[in-house]
């Protein structure tokens, strides 16, 4: 596991927080979208201001998973780009498990976002690995949904 130095005054990290990793994963997706990332972009998709994302970016630069190239904006370092790609693949795979069971997209969209930091590679490989098991098997995913109880309006909250 991968350590950095203390930098500016911050203690040593093994791997980015909560926060961070949504700036990666944000970031990633920008420049796969548009092959670029600006500071004002990502404050408008993330929903908060210039400045936090300014302090956000300069600690990402410190700790090594970014660096700015001027002309060509934030560019992810290997390191930045195996945790975006890292997560990417944890909201996509929860994504898959989730839609499977008829989830609307906000709902799905929300739950992803509330649980995707806190889970565990080995628990998201069984998920990815649940979820390939009911695509294989359609009869055995519609047996578990007759089972299962309607979802009322409250739970869907």
């Amino acid at each position: 596991m991968a350590t950095c130095g203390v930098v500016a005054g911050h203690m040593p990290q093994s791997e980015p927080s909560q926060t961070a990793e949504d700036y990666l994963e944000r970031i990633h997706e920008l420049i796969e979208e548009k092959g670029y990332a600006r500071v004002v972009d990502i404050a408008n998709s993330l929903h908060v201001r210039q400045a936090s994302v300014t302090s956000m970016v300069q600690k990402l630069g410190e700790l090594g998973y970014l660096n700015y190239e001027k002309y060509r904006g934030l560019v992810l370092t290997e390191r930045g780009k195996a945790v975006a790609t890292g997560i990417q693949r944890r909201h996509e795979t929860l994504a898959r498990f989730f839609s499977l069971f008829g989830l609307d997209r906000e709902t799905q969209q929300r739950d992803i976002e509330g649980i995707e930091h806190h889970l565990s590679q080995a628990t998201v490989e069984i998920l990815a690995d649940l979820a390939t098991f009911f695509e294989n098997n359609p009869r055995m995913l519609q047996s578990f949904q007759e089972t299962r109880r309607p979802i009322s309006e409250k739970t869907k909250r």
